[in-house]
Order: structure tokens, then C-alpha cells, then sequence
């Protein structure tokens, strides 16, 4: 026995306190072994029988079988010539639990402990949950919870298990409760705050700022409040100390911030040196600031951007750009030394897609513009993103490029996609206060069996509409890019319950399109196309007199027959960041179709449709949007009686709806018809006993104007993959529907809707869901005019799945 305790006096105070002579191991023994194997416990052990060993073995020995990570305790001990080996294991982790965390999501800590090798099945590392709590409090602290911590309870079970959880008490952050500067004399404190968005006393407007101390935020405002003075011309400007204190209770910090502002300089020259690759006068072209400029360090990262974009679309992938400042400090001045050293140009060795399971790789690669085999060109690879993206194939798309291995001027362009679903099932369901209910559904594939053809047929049939219709288009009938497109349409139209005054229409057509690419952004399409139109049931209002005139339709002709050729053209300029909720870009489509002389009815519209949207954040996760439309039409030319052509009333435009004006009834937006008549002496509008009624049935105009403005912002308890898929707004919708043919001014006549006023706007204002479900598009707003107007019925519900910009 004195032996065994030698061995522990040896191991405990060091082995050159006292040396115990060696000896031969005849036998080694485990014991407290229960769930490691012994086989696996010797395996362990650097020691062997037959082995001599000393005190400096069993050390060596003991931290061996605490490496392996199965034991908490471990004592040696000899026993005549063997060694007694006495271990208790740690215990093995049955189950994981978290309490009290509502910063961080059990999914990322788990993520954390497996990182840490702490998992169901594993042994317990006590030292390890010392530091897992450490580190999750030092994350708290970062955010401003001083309050916080973060306990790790461990319950033991049988058979030598426990059960591990951790219990969080976060508490409230930190405010902001004043921000100080010291040294500052060129800007005022206020001007300097203005910059963070670390505040203190924010109001409730400002949503951008936070008056929750956070430690990466300040950081970030640090670096702004840097290139403030930096892009003023203040070079050697320098943050002397940060001073970051906090309040007793641990709710209230402040900061305090030494600066030394240096001196104001301007720019005494550029010069550029290093390899050139021959473009000196392209790259001195790229400055954008010129001798005697107060310095200005944004404008110069720009210039080292835009020289590395440049050299990037000359071939040179990994080019190194540093401005050198030399400094005249006796005035004030700075020159600056732009060393440039482009790399290796590069080649493209291949263009590879992942991601595509539907889509066939001809349909992506189309649409690229960087060429295997040539000089790699940065800007071409993301025109082939931008361009992947509008096809609206793809919920997202990835590019990067690999470099080859084993060279060192190749790389493989690796493009990946996550395809949406480009083919849907529009099903409609509209409700309003006094419209009800109504339907519509149809099928249309935009990338058509993988090939990026669209092709659709759509069935409606409601109270007011039957129609149906069959189109096909290929965008790339030719390599150039050379798009043909055709469709045939039939539709019976009953207008009185669709809002507007009543008229019968059975039509049917087709039409043949195709078009060409003009740049990379705009698109020019012409078109052929031929429409019958049966016109029956019409009411006897004033606007629609003249039109039943000039085409022989009296009281002795209950319905009209119009055949009409037209041609149209169409221009399309499309720089949207995505296809699929953008969030930067614009999107512009004009429009002008005129029917052929010697059709029935003569006669043009067009139209013009655009987009804006503007980020206003890095992320774009709050976007700006603004949409407008403008539409008008007329006749031309004469009927064989000497009458002025009209536009048809049965192509008027209309206003009110889900994807007009939100917040209104379909249709009902703009003129309504008036009925001649009730004099006691009969009469007309124009004539000597003149006299007219108003009504509320809407007869739609020639000319309509349209205009919105939205505010994109993140959706609620939505995580960031779902922000992919749904998109939340609040926005503001005006416009009106006017016609420019009829004058009613100074006639009698009671009358809902002011002709005389073709700028009587509407408004209305309200709240949208967009969510790209697995049949498309689905759009739920909620909208009300901002007053109430004479002869508008507002509409308190939109709910509609289908397709909308």
C-alpha cells in the first residue's frame, strides 16, 4: 500500500518531488468501467504488460485515458507488480433541452453544441459546458443583455446517463442613454450622431435607428463615423479610445468617443503604376475627381472598384488594387499613388448548372453571355445571372468561379439555381361589399416541359364572363433570339354584372406575334392579329348614341357585327434585379395597336406601363416601389356616312379592382353612363329641350391614368428562407378613368360623376400579402378608398391567387 499512495503523491505534486523506482507490469485492471468496453480502455493505454514503467509512465498514461474523453476522474495505483486502474466515467448525455432563450433559436444552438461535440449519445465534458456558457454570455453581452446568463443543469439518471439542459435568463438590453464625442471641432455632435444608428431617444417614426446597445452596430457606426471624415478630406483622422460604460442596474449604457481629427487636404494628383496591361488611358479615365478636389475616400474605393471591374471584364479575375498617399503636409495637399497589379488573365475552362431538375440546360445556357473557352469577362457573368433571373424561371441564382486545379489561368463558372414554379393554376376569388363573390381559373406554363416556352390555356366562366383561350410562344425561334408567338381566343362578355352598363359582346380572334432583342435590356415586338365581335343587349345611354350611329345601329338592329385587322408593336425594357419579387430595377412596356383602314371599326390605343423600385437599405429588405400607367385611344378616319370614328365602347378603359386601383369595385372607376330622356317634351343632350340622368352603371373612358406607391417591407415572424416566398407592403393607389369625347358640361342633368372634371382623382390606401404558393402567385390585400365618393362603391376585401406585378 505504500507503493500505491507514492504513485498518487507523485502524480499529484509533480514527478520531481519524488521518484519511485521502476518496475515490470505483470497486470493492468480497470475498475468503475461501464459503459467503455475494456478492450477500448486498453487500447488507450500507452502502457503494455511487460512494460517497465515510473511515475512519468503513469502520468503519461492518465492523460492518454483523459484524452480519449470518456472518464471524469482517474487514479493508478500498483498493486504488487500490477497496476489498478480506478475510473469514473462521464456520464452519457440522454437528452438536450433549452429554457428561457428567445434571441437565439434552439436549432442554432444545437448547431453550436454539436460544433462542441455535445450531442445525445455522447459523453458529458463538464469543462466544455463551462465555456459554452461563457461564450453564450459573452453573446449577450455584444447585444446589450448584461443581465443576462446562462446556467447548464445537469440531472443524473441511471445506469450513468443525465439529462442536460440550459436554462436562460436574457433580461431586457441595454439603451443607448447618450452618445459623446471629445475632439471634434469641424462637426458638431449632432451631425456626428445623425450618422448612427445607435441613438438614444429614438422616436417612434424612426424605425431605421436602435436605441439597443449592440457591439457589432457600434462597430459598424465606428467605421461610419470613419469614412465621415475620410470622404471630407480628413485622412489622418483617428478614433484615440472607445469608452463604453455601463449603469448600476445595467439598462443604460454610454458611450463616449476620443477622436483626433487631423487636417483637412485636397488632392494634388493620381498616378497609376504597376502593369497596366496597356489601358492606362481607359483606367486615368475611371477618376472621377480631379487636382485641387478636397479628398474624398469614397471616391477613391469607387475608383479601385471600378479599375478591378474593368480589369475583370479584360480577363484578369484576381487583380490587386492599393492607393499609396504621400503627403505634403506643409499644404495640406495629397498625392495619390494607384499600384496595380492585374494577375493572371484567365480563361474559362467550362459553364456548368446545378439546381435545374425541370428546366433543360439549353434554356440557361442561352441566356449567357460569357463563352466557354474565352477570356473571363466579370461583367458577362452577371449579365447571365441578371438575365437568369428576369426568365422567372428561378426563385434565385447563384453564380461563382472555381479555379481550375493544377493551373493557374483557368476557372469553371459554376451557376446554381433554385427553381420556381413556373407553371401554375390561376384560380381567383374576388370578394367586395356589394360585388360578392366571383371565380376564375386557368392553367399556363411559362417554362413549358423544361424548354422556356410558355404555353397556356385558360377556361372562365362566372356570372358576367365565358372564356377560352389557347397561347404558345417561343422566345428563342432562332438562335438570335428571334421569339414567334401566336393565340386564338373565344369569350362571351355580359357587362352588367360586371359592373358596367349593359351591353352583350361574343368575340373570338387570333393573333401572331414575334419580336426582337435591340440590347440587352429593351425588346421590340410586332404584331398581326383579327377580332369578331358580336354586339347585342346594349342599354340606351348618351355615350354609347354616337358609336350605334356611325355603325348603323338602330332600334331595327338588335346586334352589330365588327370584323377588325389590326397590328400592334410593343417595346419592353426590363433591368429588374429578379423576376420573382425584385427589389431593384425598373420595368417599362409601351404599347400601340391600330386596326387596318377598311376594318370595321378604326381605331388605336396605347399604353404605357412602368416600374421603379428603389432599396432603401443594403439588404433591400425595405423597398420602394412606384408604379404608373397611362392609356388612351381614339378613332380615326370617317364611316362611309361622313361620321368621325370612335373607339368602340366595348374597348373603354376601366379602373377599380385588385390590379388597378385597389380598394374600389372592378370597374367602376371613372365616367357612368347617362341615360337620355324624362322631358315632357322629349328631347336630347345637345337639342333644344335637353335633359339627361345620371346612373352608377360605369361606361369606362378613352384615357386612363394610374399611379401607386408601395413600401416593401420584411414580413412579420417570417424567417429569412420564407422571405423568398412572401412579400409584404403597404401602399397607396390614385387614378382615374376619364373620356375625352363626350362633354357634359352645361347640360342639365343630374349627374354622379363630374365629366367636366377629368382630374377628379381616386384614391385609396391599404395593405397586401404576395406568397409564391405551389399554384402560383396568391395576392391578399386589403384596401378602402380615402373618402368616399359619389357613385364609387369601395371594396373592403381583394383576395385573389393569380398572376400580378
Amino acid at each position: 500500500m505504500a507503493m500505491k499512495k507514492l504513485l498518487v503523491a507523485s502524480l499529484l505534486l509533480g514527478s520531481s518531488v519524488v521518484h519511485a523506482e521502476q518496475f515490470v507490469v505483470d497486470d493492468i485492471r480497470f475498475e468503475g468501467l461501464q459503459r467503455v468496453a475494456l478492450g477500448a480502455a486498453l487500447l488507450k493505454t500507452p502502457v503494455r504488460i511487460g512494460d517497465s514503467v515510473d511515475e512519468r509512465d503513469v502520468a503519461d498514461m492518465i492523460q492518454a485515458l483523459f484524452a480519449s474523453g470518456n472518464f471524469e476522474d482517474i487514479q493508478v495505483f500498483r498493486d504488487g507488480n500490477a497496476l489498478v486502474v480506478k475510473v469514473i466515467e462521464r456520464p452519457t448525455i440522454a437528452s438536450i433541452t433549452f429554457s428561457g432563450n428567445k434571441a437565439i433559436k434552439d436549432e442554432q444552438l444545437q448547431e453550436n453544441l454539436n460544433a462542441s461535440k455535445i450531442s445525445v449519445g455522447e459523453a458529458l465534458d463538464r469543462t466544455t459546458l463551462s465555456k459554452i456558457e461563457k461564450g453564450l454570455e459573452d453573446f449577450y453581452y455584444s447585444v446589450g443583455k448584461y443581465n443576462a446568463s446562462v446556467k447548464a443543469v445537469v440531472t443524473p439518471l441511471p445506469r450513468n446517463r443525465a439529462d442536460l439542459k440550459f436554462v436562460f435568463t436574457e433580461g431586457v438590453s441595454a439603451k443607448i442613454q447618450q452618445i459623446n464625442f471629445i475632439g471634434n471641432n469641424v462637426f458638431t455632435d449632432e451631425d456626428l450622431r445623425d450618422k448612427f444608428n445607435l441613438q438614444a431617444d429614438v422616436p417612434w417614426w424612426n424605425f431605421l435607428a436602435d436605441e439597443k446597445y449592440q457591439k457589432q452596430v457600434l462597430a459598424g457606426d465606428l467605421e461610419t463615423l470613419r469614412s465621415q471624415y475620410l470622404n471630407n478630406g480628413y485622412l489622418k483622422y483617428k478614433l484615440e479610445s472607445t469608452h463604453v460604460s455601463i449603469s448600476p442596474d445595467k439598462k443604460g449604457v454610454y458611450i463616449t468617443l476620443n477622436i483626433n481629427e487631423g487636417q483637412q487636404y485636397t488632392v494634388k494628383g493620381v498616378k497609376f503604376r504597376g502593369n497596366l496591361v496597356g489601358a492606362q488611358g481607359e483606367l486615368a479615365g475611371l477618376v472621377t475627381f480631379k487636382e485641387g478636389d478636397i479628398y474624398n475616400g469614397a471616391k477613391v474605393t469607387g475608383l479601385e472598384e471600378s479599375i478591378k471591374r474593368r480589369l475583370g471584364e479584360l480577363g484578369y479575375a484576381y487583380p490587386q488594387v492599393n492607393t499609396i498617399p504621400e503627403f505634403d503636409d506643409t499644404n495640406q495637399q495629397v498625392s495619390l499613388l494607384v499600384n496595380v497589379e492585374p494577375g493572371k488573365r484567365i480563361y474559362v475552362r467550362n459553364i456548368a448548372f446545378s439546381g435545374n431538375t425541370s428546366t433543360q440546360d439549353e434554356v440557361l445556357r442561352r441566356e449567357m453571355r460569357q463563352m466557354e473557352g474565352s477570356w473571363l469577362n466579370s461583367k458577362s457573368i452577371e449579365r447571365g445571372k441578371e438575365r437568369l433571373n428576369r426568365t422567372g424561371f428561378f426563385e434565385s441564382v447563384d453564380v461563382q468561379t472555381v479555379r481550375v486545379p493544377g493551373t493557374e489561368d483557368q476557372v469553371d463558372v459554376q451557376y446554381k439555381v433554385k427553381e420556381a414554379n413556373a407553371g401554375n393554376i390561376n384560380f381567383g376569388v374576388g370578394y367586395g361589399t356589394e360585388s360578392g363573390v366571383s371565380f376564375q381559373a386557368g392553367i399556363q406554363q411559362d417554362n413549358f416541359l423544361g424548354t422556356g416556352n410558355r404555353f397556356g390555356i385558360s377556361a372562365m366562366m362566372n356570372d358576367y364572363q365565358k372564356n377560352v383561350s389557347v397561347e404558345y410562344r417561343d422566345p428563342y425561334f432562332t438562335l438570335d433570339g428571334i421569339s414567334l408567338g401566336g393565340k386564338v381566343y373565344y369569350n362571351e362578355f355580359e357587362a352588367s354584372d360586371a359592373n358596367i352598363s349593359d351591353y352583350t359582346n361574343q368575340s373570338y380572334g387570333t393573333s401572331l406575334t414575334w419580336g426582337f432583342p435591340y440590347d440587352e435590356l429593351n425588346f421590340f415586338e410586332f404584331g398581326l392579329g383579327y377580332d369578331h365581335n358580336k354586339i347585342s343587349n346594349t342599354e340606351e345611354y348618351y355615350q354609347i348614341e354616337k358609336f350605334k350611329q356611325i355603325h348603323d345601329f338602330d332600334q331595327a338592329n338588335t346586334s352589330i357585327e365588327l370584323d377588325d385587322f389590326d397590328w400592334s408593336v410593343s417595346w419592353t425594357r426590363n433591368n429588374l434585379n429578379r423576376g420573382f419579387f425584385p427589389t431593384a430595377g425598373n420595368h417599362q412596356r409601351a404599347t400601340f395597336r391600330m386596326t387596318v383602314p377598311g376594318s370595321d371599326a378604326q381605331y388605336f390605343k396605347a399604353q404605357y406601363d412602368v416600374r421603379q423600385y428603389f432599396p432603401l437599405t443594403q439588404e433591400q429588405d425595405f423597398t420602394l416601389l412606384l408604379r404608373g400607367r397611362l392609356g388612351y385611344g381614339n378613332g380615326y378616319g370617317t364611316t362611309d356616312n361622313g361620321s368621325d370614328q370612335l373607339l368602340p365602347f366595348y374597348e373603354n378603359f376601366y379602373a377599380g379592382g385588385f390590379s388597378t386601383l385597389r380598394g374600389f369595385r372592378s370597374n367602376t372607376v371613372g365616367p357612368k353612363a347617362v341615360y337620355v330622356g324624362g322631358c315632357d317634351s322629349g328631347g336630347s343632350i345637345g337639342g333644344n329641350n335637353s335633359c339627361a340622368t345620371g346612373s352608377d352603371d360605369a361606361a369606362g373612358g378613352n384615357a386612363v391614368a394610374l399611379a401607386s406607391v408601395e413600401l416593401i417591407v420584411p414580413t412579420p415572424f417570417a424567417s429569412e428562407e420564407a422571405r423568398n416566398q412572401i412579400r409584404t407592403s403597404l401602399f397607396i393607389d390614385a387614378g382615374n378613368v376619364w373620356d375625352t369625347e363626350y362633354d357634359l358640361s352645361g347640360q342639365d342633368g343630374d349627374f354622379l360623376y363630374d365629366y367636366s372634371d377629368p382630374f377628379l382623382i381616386r384614391a385609396s390606401y391599404g395593405a397586401a400579402l404576395q406568397w409564391m404558393s405551389p399554384m402560383g402567385p396568391l395576392v391578399f390585400s386589403v384596401a378602402r378608398p380615402l373618402k368616399k365618393y359619389d357613385g364609387d362603391d369601395e371594396e373592403f376585401f381583394t383576395f385573389t391567387i393569380g398572376r400580378t406585378f
